[in-house]
């Protein structure tokens, strides 16, 4: 049987290419002559970088920046040369990311994303002509405000005067947006941004309210987070001429996609999009037999741009069958179905803790995997042993 498995990583636990690892190893278990081909994928969150710079053979360049709860943290961005043009990666999940937010801080009105603003910088010391992003797993939600900051743009106060502002619970402070003392050499290099295209900035599908819970916020900072994005959003309009508050992507990573497109002219593109020009998955799924695809989480929201269902979307297009293995299944997983997986389950065996699960996540996957392809072999026995039965009659 000829099986592909294009996982997504499972979040502060795995990433993509040992997700892929573990099922793989699980149907080997079953039978070792099974043709599996392991694709993992990104989608602009963690692993971002590792695997466009590996792609690309390029490198990583190691850094230490602002992190998202104010306190120096090591990072990296990478680094490619193609058709004569260097271009960066960075990637945001290891800049400002959820799983650099201790438990204890998380907390969206306090977090910051200057450390991505000084990534860029770095990028440019590099010698960039081309940045790419990866938005994706982010712990802010500042709309990329504290980015601007770093790259020398100024906010004001009602009285004029410049404020720093720490977090998306600051963002109401800002009266003026003072470009002049930007960095000059970012309007000398082009700028993609991977990003989830449903995600919005504003409304009531806004980031903050749909994303920002998952981050630590109140239902009361929820309403004062929402409040500041829209502050943003008639701020930016003031300052580009454009309403970036319903802007296809401007949501993503806490409204950083805004921030990069109103302060810094960035495209936005949807990640998927991005990360198929650098990984070929359609002639593969063409040629198998199963595909099977997985993330830390299917829910109503996986629909919307994420892996898992835009692995379905291909295989279908292909009339090939899809089974979705998933840390945990949230409410109304039941609307993947109508998106091209056909069967999805948790890879958690019994009642656990967080902690457990990120520790036995690559042993409960393996597992996992190993007991869907038993059933499916099952299913394939009794299949043949039906058409023998029918050919005995006739």
């Amino acid at each position: 049987m000829k099986i592909v498995v294009v996982p997504s990583g499972f979040k502060e636990s795995l990433s993509a290419e040992e997700v892929g690892n573990s099922i793989s190893r699980g149907i080997k278990k079953v039978n070792p002559y099974h043709d599996v081909t392991t694709i993992p994928m990104v989608d602009g969150g963690e692993g971002f970088v590792d695997t466009i710079t590996k792609l690309k053979e390029g490198k990583k360049v190691k850094t230490q920046v602002m992190g998202p709860v104010g306190k120096p943290i090591k990072s990296f961005f990478g680094v490619f040369e193609e058709n004569g043009i260097k271009t960066a990666v960075i990637e945001m999940a290891a800049i400002a990311g959820l799983r650099h937010v201790p438990q204890n801080m998380r907390n969206p009105l306090n977090t910051t994303t200057f450390g991505v603003g000084e990534t860029i910088i770095k990028a440019l010391d590099n010698g960039a002509e081309r940045i790419l992003i990866g938005c994706g797993d982010s712990g802010t939600s500042d709309g990329g405000v504290g980015m601007a900051q770093a790259l020398g743009i100024k906010f004001l106060n009602e009285n004029g005067e410049t404020v720093f502002i720490n977090g998306g619970g600051e963002i109401n402070r800002i009266y003026g947006i003072d470009m002049s003392y930007m960095d000059a050499r970012v309007h000398l290099v082009d700028i993609d941004v991977a990003v989830n295209w449903t995600n919005l900035l504003c409304g009531q599908k806004g980031v903050a309210r749909v994303y920002g819970p998952q981050k630590g916020a109140s239902p009361e900072n929820v309403e004062l987070l929402s409040n500041n994005l829209e502050h943003l959003a008639k701020l930016i309009k003031s300052l580009k001429k454009e309403d970036v508050s319903l802007m296809n992507g401007g949501g993503a990573s806490g409204g950083l996609g805004a921030g990069l497109y109103g302060f810094l002219n960035a495209r936005l593109h949807p990640r998927f999009e991005i990360i198929m020009k650098y990984i070929e998955i359609s002639d593969a799924i063409q040629n198998a037999d199963l595909v099977i695809t997985a993330e830390g989480c299917i829910d109503f929201q996986t629909p919307n741009g994420k892996i898992p269902s835009e692995v379905a979307r291909i295989a279908k297009m292909h009339k090939k069958p899809v089974i979705a293995f998933a840390g945990t299944i949230g409410h109304n997983a039941k609307i993947n179905y109508q998106s091209g997986i056909d069967a999805f389950s948790s890879i958690i065996p019994e009642p656990t803790t967080l902690e457990n699960s990120i520790l036995d996540a690559d042993k409960w996957l393996e597992n996992c995997s190993e007991n869907a392809l038993r059933h499916i072999t099952i299913g394939i026995n009794l299949g043949n042993q039906m058409v023998a039965a029918k050919d005995v009659v006739q």
